[in-house]
């Protein structure tokens, strides 16, 4: 958690972040399964740190770096909740739904519409 726990060392995560390199497509590899996996077990800047080394090999634009980039962002989402800032939430899940917009189906091995049903659960955490 940012401002309470120790950062994590330099070079944590570059072994994790290299397999983007590989010929494998992103979906194949070690930094999307274990930023997915972030996501899930609630390490949201970790998933956030991983996942953005996924983001920058992606083509720019592409269906694949929103998608990327709306997870991200949904990580962040669910870190500024823990943080208690709630404004930044809500902005947070605006800026998934616009990624996620005009996309739908299966992408890097995520259906679009669990994604959205994630930021939709997010938006729901404000208001208990």
């Amino acid at each position: 958690m940012p401002g309470q726990n120790a950062r994590h060392p330099e070079g944590w995560f570059d072994d994790i972040k290299a397999s983007v390199a590989s010929d494998a497509a992103v979906q194949d590899t070690q930094a999307w399964s274990v930023g997915l996996k972030y996501l899930q077990a609630g390490y949201f800047w970790e998933c956030h740190e991983v996942l953005e080394a996924v983001w920058l090999a992606l083509p720019d634009p592409s269906p694949e770096r929103d998608v990327t980039q709306a997870i991200i962002q949904l990580a962040n989402a669910r870190l500024k909740h823990r943080m208690g800032k709630p404004n930044a939430v809500l902005r947070l899940c605006d800026m998934v739904d616009a990624l996620l917009k005009g996309h739908a189906g299966t992408m890097l091995g995520l259906d679009v519409q669990m994604i959205a049903s994630w930021v939709h659960q997010t938006r729901v955490t404000i208001s208990k």
